[in-house]
């Protein structure tokens, strides 16, 4: 019955799609006469719509738990319908009263309006399970776990981890016990790989920024192949990854039950969290960013719109140079340090040639992936992150985890930006010290005249050389030297968690104009 219930939303999604892509035809003018004379394409539309959606399954997914796949799919539905339509209609009429401006306008309102639904049921669902309180993420990670096993222990201990434990851990994906398994979802968690490849999986897993802190086997040892069995003996003693046996347990192991020893941070390091996380909250309590999230929303939501030709055309030649997938996607740490999946679309080619040779990124960058990065198309993807609340178009721009110093943990306060301050005083010319400094800064003063100078300043410097500001460089380190002086914590490694902003509650210090941060290399440069 619910997938009756949506179909019938679905129809009258397009219904509605198609009487305003008249109006904006007719230039805003509303007019009975001429929705009376499109009716008979408009009652083909919403008849070629019915089986269309039934045979691409969009009235079966779950709305709450939409994704970029299913836009995508919903792009090939539209495409489907228009057409047939167009067809029908012509055999009908020969498309009487129909203009040929119309079809095209309908199409992108109504991918926009059927995707639109999906992502106000997601956000909606999303902020009906979000923690009320920022407190967690500061000083209790959420711990990434890779799951081996797929059968009903396994679900169990997903449905385990939404039920009890949604606000402290991630799971990245699970291990089949057949290849054939791979690419099919439970509880829409994916299937990335089988526990022979695992050393293969972690290192794919770490190119999309992920890090896995624990692996919970959900079978028993004894039924893995002894190939699998070395695997994970091989990770858990080459690595920090720790192997959990949840079968034995039946039940959630939270991550606070390790020694006191290796838990509790030293007096200085709680001081300093303590500044970073009371600074946080009350940086994104602004009124500003509130405002603002309403501004990106409608914005991204425009540029989708006029920018979907643009996104076509960068795609299919995104597929010809580089193959399949056109888009990739890396986890970084957002607002607060939660993670979320930053898209793009692929500028580099294979890792490897056809001979199995590793390439260097050099070489697996094209003449077409360098023109999509120094023109920015690249980031066309992200305008979705921004409309569904991941992001902003302004704000400091979205780190790898491991490049995520605890010193500027303020710079999380905010939403991550498409560009930021630090992109328009200096851009690549930066250390990364200083694009952290600058950013800190930015979420400190940030206001609507600063942003619009930010966008601005963004459109001037896609088309020329970065200059680094050194006055813009000086005000930053001043106000963040004075914040760190105050904490004075003694120096740590950087963060390695996803999501992290503090490493055991710490802070750690770094002196104004210190060695830059390491970045990575390839599609995930920060930039």
């Amino acid at each position: 019955m619910r997938r009756y219930t949506l179909l019938l939303v679905d129809l009258l999604v397009i219904a509605a799609a198609t009487v305003f892509a008249l109006i904006l035809r007719d230039n805003l003018e509303v007019s009975v006469d001429r929705i009376v004379q499109i009716g008979p394409y408009l009652l083909l539309t919403i008849v070629v719509s019915a089986p269309v959606l039934f045979a691409t399954g969009l009235n079966r997914t779950l709305w709450r738990y939409s994704s970029l796949g299913d836009y995508l799919l919903i792009g090939t539905a539209v495409t489907a319908i228009v057409l047939i339509a167009l067809a029908l209609g012509f055999v009908l009429n020969r498309l009487e009263g129909v203009a040929r401006a119309l079809p095209i306008i309908q199409g992108l309102l109504m991918v926009c309006a059927l995707s639109a639904v999906r992502v106000a049921a997601r956000l909606r669902h999303a902020a009906r399970g979000r923690p009320q309180s920022v407190a967690p993420s500061l000083s209790n990670p959420p711990e990434t776990l890779l799951v081996v096993g797929l059968d009903a222990i396994a679900e169990l201990f997903l449905r385990s981890v939404e039920e009890f434990a949604a606000d402290r851990v991630k799971v990245a994906g699970l291990l089949g016990p057949a290849e054939r398994h791979r690419g099919r979802l439970l509880r829409r968690y994916p299937v990335v790989g089988v526990p022979e490849e695992l050393d293969r999986v972690l290192s794919e897993l770490e190119v999309h920024g992920v890090s896995v802190d624990r692996i919970v086997i959900t079978t028993t040892f004894g039924q893995l192949s002894s190939t699998a069995q070395d695997a994970l003996l091989h990770v858990e003693k080459t690595s920090s990854i720790r192997l959990d046996f949840f079968a034995e347990r039946i039940g959630l192991v939270d991550s606070a039950s390790s020694t006191d020893e290796e838990r509790a941070p030293p007096n200085g390091d709680a001081r300093a969290g303590a500044l970073l996380k009371a600074e946080v909250e009350a940086l994104a309590l602004r009124p500003y960013f509130r405002w603002k999230r309403v501004i990106d929303a409608a914005a991204a939501a425009l540029a989708i719109v006029c920018l979907a030709p643009v996104a076509l055309v960068v795609g299919i030649l995104v597929m010809l140079d580089a193959g399949h997938p056109a888009i990739f996607w890396q986890q970084r740490p957002g607002a607060r340090g939660w993670p979320f999946r930053l898209y793009k679309f692929r500028t580099m080619a294979a890792a490897h040639d056809s001979e199995g040779r590793r390439l260097s990124d050099a070489e697996r960058l094209s003449p077409v992936g360098r023109f999509l990065r120094d023109t920015h198309l690249d980031e066309l993807p992200q305008l979705y992150n921004i409309l569904i609340g991941e992001m902003s178009f302004v704000g400091p721009r979205p780190l790898l985890p491991s490049d995520q110093s605890p010193a500027f943990a303020t710079r999380l306060a905010v939403r991550p930006g498409l560009t930021g301050w630090a992109q328009i005083k200096g851009g690549r010319e930066l250390s990364a010290s200083d694009k952290a400094a600058l950013d800190v800064w930015y979420v400190r003063n940030a206001s609507l005249r600063m942003d619009l100078q930010i966008i601005w300043g963004t459109v001037r410097t896609t088309w020329s050389k970065d200059h680094a500001d050194a006055a813009a460089i000086r005000l930053a380190w001043r106000g963040v030297g004075d914040r760190l002086a105050m904490a004075q914590p003694p120096r740590r490694n950087l963060v390695r968690s996803p999501g992290s902003l503090l490493k055991n509650g710490s802070a750690t210090a770094r002196a104004p104009h210190a060695s830059a941060i390491q970045t990575s290399t390839g599609d995930s440069a920060y930039r």
